[in-house]
């Protein structure tokens, strides 16, 4: 096994590639009683059109299919309840999709070896069939109603659809009702075979374990099963996302009591060259941290002109060459708002004394990090799937983020490309 040290955690990783093509990831942690397993897939909603493993011609398969597939592994062929197994051995398992990846897991502090292999039993044994694809339809269906009666999920979907114009981002993880209920069987395989291939999946375990009992009882499950030849890398579309939104605004009604606001920037970041991908995500999220943020002057700002009454808050959405920076609110004065935050954020009003203590609130989050199995785990899978590698020493990577290069970058930033979606109280 490969051992990484992480600097300033005290912590360590092992690693290892199985001759299957998994990757297996073990960060033990001695002081506690219980582990935290997560194993992953990199297929999330934003991946519709690729080439099947067993296919020469890209296809498309419909919006939701990830999220789906998510639902159908739950079913198995012999009848058996994953969460009931989980339950009765002491441990409690869940599983979600995001847009780049689907994550299959469990924490436990007993039966762990046995946990374990139940994890990579249930998920690497689909059973799809015409009656449980139709039948998990309406369940999803009910799902998609039940969110789009949520004003927050309504202004997060309603930003992301409106600032993208070709890639397959735009579109709800769940999927809308006209896509998943033209899910077949064959769609479920199709993207099972391709992109649950162990070669494209990874094991993140972090808690009280042994690596190497570990890592001996994921290879003989492991050597048991037989899976289909991979003879190349996944090819996946490349859709060439324009700059421009797709439409700047857009106003809508529900039963709320006070107005919400969504203000969003479309941001291309691949041609900003000299520094790298994540510094750049890094930079721009200080950047906005430092403009918008609750403890910001500008929040305290808007709070004393009685624009808003509780705090800004502000998310990033990754879309490949782009980034989409959501900020949100809720405001009786929709349009003095909006006209603010443009105002606002193409203004460089930060200072170097700001800059450096917002860096060391990074990296106090970053060594805190460690007290926890949960984020440790969420850390490498982010890391796995963002950089397709662990960088060791981020630590330093923080510490060498500079005020000039933040003001480079944002120099180099057209915040021209935006959008906005207020909802409004129905009358």
């Amino acid at each position: 096994m490969q051992v990484i040290t992480l600097n300033k955690l005290d912590l360590e990783l092992y690693h290892e590639k199985l001759d299957n093509g998994l990757d297996v990831y073990i960060i033990p942690k001695a002081n506690i009683n219980n582990a935290y397993v997560t194993f992953n897939t990199k297929f999330g909603s934003k991946h519709q059109e690729f080439v099947p493993i067993d296919g020469k011609k890209m296809i498309k398969v419909p919006d939701g299919v990830a999220h789906f597939l998510e639902h159908k592994l739950f079913e198995q062929e012999d009848g058996t309840n994953p969460f009931a197994f989980y339950a009765e051995h002491g441990a409690d398992a869940n599983a979600n999709t995001s847009q780049h990846k689907t994550t299959y897991l469990f924490s436990s502090s007993t039966d762990l070896e046995k946990n374990l292999e139940f994890l990579l039993d249930f998920v690497q044994k689909p059973y799809f069939t015409d009656e449980n694809v139709e039948k998990e339809k309406g369940i999803i269906e009910q799902e998609i109603k039940m969110y789009q009666d949520d004003p927050f999920f309504t202004l997060y979907e309603k930003s992301i659809y409106n600032s993208i114009c070709k890639h397959p981002i735009k579109i709800p993880i769940i999927g809308t009702v006209e896509s998943i209920n033209s899910i077949t069987k064959e769609d479920l395989y199709a993207c099972y075979n391709t992109f649950y291939h162990p070669s494209n999946m990874f094991l993140v375990i972090t808690g009280n374990v042994n690596p190497e009992i570990i890592l001996s009882v994921i290879k003989n499950n492991q050597n048991k099963k037989e899976f289909m030849t991979l003879k190349s890398k996944i090819k996946i579309k490349d859709y060439n996302e324009p700059d421009k939104v797709a439409k700047t605004k857009e106003k809508i009604s529900m039963n709320i009591a006070i107005p919400k606001v969504s203000s969003t920037y479309k941001i291309n970041i691949s041609n900003i060259s000299d520094i790298p991908r994540r510094d750049i995500i890094e930079y721009i999220l200080l950047y906005f941290e430092m403009k918008f943020s609750s403890t910001s002057e500008f929040n305290d700002k808007l709070k004393e002109m009685h624009i808003i009454n509780t705090n800004l808050d502000y998310m990033l959405v990754d879309v490949d060459t782009h980034i989409l920076i959501i900020i949100l609110a809720e405001t009786e004065k929709p349009q003095k708002l909006l006209s603010m935050l443009e105002s606002e954020i193409n203004e460089f009003n930060v200072d170097l004394e700001t800059f450096e203590r917002k860096k060391k609130n990074i990296i106090s989050s970053y060594i805190y990090m460690s007290d926890s199995i949960f984020r440790i785990n969420n850390w490498v899978t982010s890391m796995i799937v963002r950089e397709g590698e662990i960088i060791a020493d981020e630590y330093q990577e923080i510490r060498n983020l500079s005020f000039d290069d933040l003001k480079k970058i944002i120099d180099n930033i057209n915040f021209d490309n935006h959008n906005y979606v207020v909802i409004n109280p129905k009358k």
